[in-house]
């Protein structure tokens, strides 16, 4: 069985969660408490020198770090990973989009605005770039999905499922969603895909990783 070491409000963590339940895998959940420094332990950089999560444990005790490799690694030989060479290069394409372009602004704009006490103060100055780095990203989004119902070849991958993790909180990151109505039509499309789970979902069986402090 898979171990994935995960914070529960993390996008990226929520990628991978939203997978595994998309393909009925199951795995076991390890919360890590980032805020708290756990994933700066002796222990857990034992299992990855960059301290970050997810990470996904694999039957044999091998780590798979960087949610978007993981995301490609379990989508292997499924319908989220096209087999023709110049679709899964699309998929690419987008999953590089979403971070280098999309996740940097949107998301760390709901790390520090929401689910850091004080980030705003802490964080003034960045305030306005995240705005224009992420609303470019979402027009990117909203010209492309303007013109079919998913980013690839008409049908859901694993690049909408990297781009809806964060795109779909993007409002508490004080994003406006409401001039992007290819977006949000597309928002809806993955939601109402069979095997979808929202961010709160968690496995039957997981287990509570004490805060490091």
């Amino acid at each position: 069985m898979f171990k994935l070491h995960s914070m529960q409000s993390s996008g990226n963590c929520y990628k991978v969660r939203l997978l595994l339940a998309r393909l009925g895998l199951p795995f076991e959940l390890v919360d890590i408490d980032v805020l708290s420094g756990a994933n700066r332990t002796p222990d857990f950089l034992m299992k990855n020198p960059e301290g970050r999560v997810p990470l996904l444990e694999l039957p044999g005790g091998r780590f798979l770090a960087e949610s978007n490799a993981i995301l490609f690694y379990l989508a292997e030989g499924t319908r989220f990973l096209p087999v023709d060479p110049l679709a899964r290069a699309e998929v690419l394409r987008w999953m590089f989009f979403e971070q280098h372009s999309h996740e940097p602004a949107i998301a760390a704009a709901r790390f520090w605005l929401k689910l850091v006490r004080g980030g705003r103060d802490l964080r003034t100055h960045d305030v306005d770039r995240w705005q224009e780095e992420g609303y470019a990203a979402l027009r990117v989004m909203e010209r492309h999905l303007g013109r079919r119902p998913f980013f690839v070849d008409g049908t859901l991958s694993i690049a909408d499922i990297a781009l809806y993790a964060h795109t779909h909180v993007a409002e508490e990151g004080d994003f406006d969603l409401s001039t992007f109505p290819a977006v949000r039509r597309w928002l809806a499309r993955v939601a109402d895909e069979a095997g979808h789970v929202d961010m709160a979902w968690r496995p039957a069986e997981s287990r509570q990783m004490v805060s490091a402090l």
